[in-house]
């Protein structure tokens, strides 16, 4: 049968000796309406879905389309809620007569209760095999989530969003062990994955163990062997708190101080006079900012009183060890006296600012601070600010270092005698001012150097707030979290504002692209 439908019969009795003939494939193949012929067109009915066996067994009508649509939004609704409030989603048992069936599955009763469309599709009214509701497809949401923030952080760096620099949360990465190699390797990978490239760091910023910070084998020195723009910072608000605690170990009055001090501000935090004060001045602000048009009545006050309670704090605090000196000695002598401990202190303080901080990062925050507007643009100087061009040498052409010497001056004098540039605070402001008036335009390299100055990492808070957020995630409810799951959970619980950004149509689509579901749209 096979040699009448295909040529001849070459599997079975001539063998594979003369297959090195050109025309031999094709003899054997035969016609169109040869086995082989058929059998190919069958293979590409199957893999073709609308036409395959498992699509005609289970043939979807446009009602279950449309159904199927609502119980993956109202899923979609109920993982963004937990998400972004960053609370468990399983409970210790989900079937239906479970009075504990976890948080996902009652934020779903709830929504589906005011809803009757969502009602007549969910939970235990959906087909068994559809119902969307299981670990699996929790976790794939939760991927959809974080993906889709990831996407719109990259999207967004490289542009000026209003002047403004955010400093944002990609994720982390578990690791086996903490060797620089170990540590470089991962970021490398962050990299390659997200479409970023070592060469576009201009700041590193770790703590001062050796793996990290190590001046020949450490994770920034390896950066630096390929990037040397990449300037490595240790946080400015750590060394500042090394060099108080160093003063301290050496200097008792100073040390009894700081004690004092924490035991303040324990005091306001928890304080009864604190929460009477916000109900007195609760009103009074509440109807000030309603009559200004405060779209958020009340807002800081809380932390307002704290500062102004902390303030009265610390007064009363240094009068008290103040006094008895005063009482002990006679004016003269008093102010000697004085004027002996802060200067002991001051040196200390100095030479310990000198052991903390870093010739490169001294040199850097000097120049930088060149930029600042405050005081009528009293700080600027045209020398710092040159310096730091040839720092970050990469980042201007020859043809760039020539402009930024001209450019420099008429900056500073177009924006000494604008009034809209009066009374800022820092170089953030001026950052978002000069996009607001346009002038980020006239002055491109003066900005370049402004947001150079604003992406150095100066300081990690941001960084440890969101390792604070990981015991919200990490608790006893989800001891066996997962790697991934606890990645895209902590993306999402950290990145708010992104994640409301995102829309549920998009989450659809990455959906539905992960792999081919029972379920069709």
């Amino acid at each position: 049968m096979v040699g009448e439908q295909g040529g001849r019969d070459a599997f079975i009795t001539e063998g594979f000796d003369n297959w090195s003939k050109k025309g031999s494939f094709w003899k054997h193949m035969g016609n169109i309406q040869s086995y082989h012929h058929k059998a190919q067109e069958k293979c590409d009915l199957l893999l073709i879905k609308n036409q395959s066996i498992g699509e005609v067994l289970h043939k979807q009508t446009e009602l279950e389309k449309s159904n199927y649509e609502i119980r993956l939004r109202a899923t979609i609704c109920s993982c963004r809620f937990l998400l972004k409030n960053a609370l468990p989603f399983r409970g210790h048992d989900e079937t239906e007569k479970s009075n504990n069936k976890g948080l996902f599955i009652e934020v779903l009763s709830l929504i589906r209760e005011d809803n009757e469309k969502i009602f007549k599709v969910t939970l235990e009214i959906a087909p068994k095999n559809e119902k969307l509701t299981s670990p699996t497809i929790q976790k794939n949401i939760v991927d959809c989530f974080s993906k889709e923030i990831i996407k719109s952080i990259c999207d967004e760096i490289g542009k000026d969003v209003l002047g403004i620099v955010k400093e944002r949360f990609i994720g982390v990465v578990h690791v086996l062990d903490t060797s620089s190699l170990t540590l470089k390797a991962v970021i490398d990978t962050v990299f390659s994955n997200n479409n970023f490239s070592m060469a576009q760091v201009r700041g590193q910023g770790y703590d001062r163990a050796s793996n990290m910070s190590g001046a020949f084998n450490g994770l920034k020195s390896l950066i630096l062997n390929e990037n040397n723009f990449a300037h490595y910072i240790h946080c400015f608000a750590h060394q500042l708190q090394l060099v108080v605690v160093a003063v301290a170990k050496k200097h008792d009055d100073v040390d009894e101080f700081f004690e004092q001090l924490a035991l303040v501000v324990t005091v306001v935090c928890g304080s009864c006079k604190r929460k009477d004060m916000i109900r007195e001045m609760q009103k009074e602000r509440v109807a000030a900012e309603i009559g200004s048009g405060e779209t958020e009545p009340g807002r800081g006050l809380n932390q307002e009183i704290s500062l102004k309670l902390l303030r009265i704090g610390i007064v009363d605090m240094t009068e008290y060890y103040v006094t008895p000196r005063k009482r002990r000695t006679n004016k003269t002598n008093q102010h000697h006296f004085e004027v002996v401990i802060f200067k002991t202190i001051l040196d200390m303080q100095i030479q310990e600012f000198g052991d903390k901080f870093s010739e490169v990062g001294t040199e850097l925050m000097e120049n930088m601070a060149t930029l600042s507007p405050c005081d009528s643009f009293s700080s600027f100087d045209k020398g710092k600010l040159l310096k730091l061009r040839e720092i970050y040498k990469n980042d201007f052409d020859d043809s760039e270092r020539a402009q930024l010497n001209g450019q420099l001056d008429i900056y500073y004098h177009s924006l000494l005698h604008d009034d809209r540039f009066f009374n800022l605070k820092g170089i953030a402001d001026l950052s978002r001012l000069l996009v607001e008036t346009g002038k980020h335009l006239s002055f491109p390299l003066v900005y370049r150097l402004l947001k150079l100055a604003l992406v150095l990492p100066v300081a990690t808070a941001t960084v440890e707030r969101c390792f604070s957020a990981m015991k919200f995630l990490k608790t006893d409810l989800r001891n066996r979290i997962s790697d991934d799951f606890m990645n895209g959970a902590l993306i999402c619980s950290v990145e708010k504002e992104a994640l409301e950004n995102v829309k549920t149509e998009y989450v659809i689509s990455r959906f539905r692209k992960m792999k081919d579901r029972r379920g069709e749209l």
